[in-house]
């Protein structure tokens, strides 16, 4: 696997989404959890998608429950509470793992592509952001503290 264009995911309504058609978008891809100390940036998340989509920008959201059980729902009651709680308009996927040997290959890929600190590979903890650029390629990941607001120079430069 070379780029993002690679990989196909499913959605929280059970879809297939190939992500080659998301090729030519900036992306910033994130494992969420709804009863995490780090929900709140939902908010930061859905702003960041509304406004920067109009320039081939989109968040996609993959819900987690592998810290603390922090995301123990369905996907329906993910979907809700996210509406509801945060106005969330950008895509959620199914829940997946992000470690560990039924990890989700993209995060595998995407874990390989931009280690986190001292070379670590695992995700540490809900909303670990990885910022992709418009060829598919991981250009940096962020760690749960990293507001999305700090992420926004980082989108403009590459949109």
């Amino acid at each position: 696997m070379t780029t993002i264009a690679d990989f196909t995911v499913i959605t929280n309504t059970g879809e297939e989404l190939d992500l080659a058609g998301k090729k030519g978008q900036v992306l910033l891809v994130v494992n969420t959890a709804s009863r995490c100390g780090f929900t709140p940036q939902y908010d930061g998340l859905e702003k960041l998608h509304r406004d920067f989509a109009d320039k081939g920008f989109e968040v996609l959201g993959f819900p987690c429950n592998q810290f603390g059980g922090q995301e123990p729902g369905d996907a329906e009651e993910i979907a809700q509470f996210c509406k509801v709680n945060f106005d969330v308009t950008f895509p959620l996927m199914e829940k997946i793992d992000v470690n560990g040997d039924d990890a989700s290959p993209l995060f595998d890929w995407m874990k390989a592509e931009a280690p986190g600190l001292m070379g670590s590979k695992a995700i540490k903890w809900n909303f670990t952001k990885f910022l992709v650029d418009r060829e598919g390629s991981v250009v940096k990941r962020y760690a749960p503290q990293d507001r999305p607001e700090r992420i926004a120079k980082d989108i403009e430069k590459l949109l």
